[in-house]
């Protein structure tokens, strides 16, 4: 029998980024990835069909939203079909044989070192430099050859560069979340089935406009109130072309085709001036 064709994967970031490690999450190890340099290459990756779904951070517990990659949904034409969190654990990484004293500077992104600064002021003889990308850094390191510097990445990171993880888990808060998205092209019955468990539910994101007037926002919530559909983020853009004008994001839990949440819709539809559906999908396990 014929060989199936690999599913290929994209996301941001050198291989060993955090959001590889979400793909692994989500899809396992059957499928391909694509490593891109910036986030806009992986969604027109997908939209010229040089993969076949993507895997894009959206909000962070410690950061917040990812408001770019918010645009890009409203932007492409895509679906949300999974979601997942992935703990952020961030590891003092070096080249084999550097020991922690000999250590005098440490790359990584600014997201990543501002999220350890507890470890640089216990160590103050260790300058922190920013890189852009946290995976990016262990393989400027590693190909340097550098033996005074580190790196602050996953786990991933080390294992695919062949460095060594000198500290575990230097992250100032434990609690340090990303939540990230499966994408596909609407429809695309190629596309990997994920590993998820609709038995803990099922969440909608949308996305919408109202008239700028008194109220609209109010009323629009409360087509959702009204039938306690529960609304797990909203999230505002600004819209283009419109100064002070918005667009709201909505993640609601529920199933598009249950009745109550058909009834939401079909209200938030008459007091909307734009609406659209962007994904339904299982929900995400509970954080831990």
């Amino acid at each position: 029998m014929p060989q199936k064709k690999p599913q290929w994967i994209a996301f941001q970031g050198e291989p060993g980024a955090f959001s590889q490690q979400a793909v692994r999450k989500l899809l396992g190890d059957r499928v391909k990835v694509k490593p891109c340099q910036r986030f806009e290459e992986v969604f027109d990756a997908l939209e010229k069909r040089i993969v076949d779904g993507a895997v894009i951070p959206i909000e962070n517990t410690l950061a917040g939203s990812v408001h770019e990659n918010y645009d890009h949904l409203l932007r492409y034409n895509f679906e949300i079909v999974g979601e997942t969190s992935l703990r952020i654990v961030h590891n003092l990484i070096t080249p084999p044989g550097v020991s922690f004293k000999k250590v005098r500077r440490v790359y990584s992104h600014p997201v990543a070192l501002n999220q350890c600064l507890e470890f640089f002021a216990k160590n103050p003889q260790i300058e922190k430099v920013p890189f852009y990308d946290t995976a990016g850094s262990v393989k400027m390191v590693m190909e340097k050859g550098l033996t005074d510097a580190g790196a602050i990445a996953s786990a991933l990171a080390a294992e695919i560069y062949g460095a060594k993880i000198l500290k575990k888990s230097i992250e100032d808060d434990r609690r340090n979340f990303t939540r990230f998205f499966l994408l596909r092209r609407p429809k695309d019955r190629r596309f990997p089935p994920i590993r998820s468990d609709s038995s803990r539910g099922w969440k909608t994101s949308l996305v919408f406009t109202t008239r700028n007037i008194p109220g609209a926002l109010f009323r629009a919530l409360s087509a959702f109130a009204l039938r306690d559909v529960n609304l797990t983020k909203i999230e505002s853009r600004p819209l283009r072309g419109k100064p002070w004008e918005y667009l709201f994001y909505l993640d609601f839990l529920g199933h598009i085709n249950d009745q109550k949440c058909q009834n939401a819709l079909r209200h938030l539809k008459e007091l909307a001036d734009f609406i659209r559906v962007l994904g339904c999908y299982p929900r995400g396990e509970e954080l831990r």
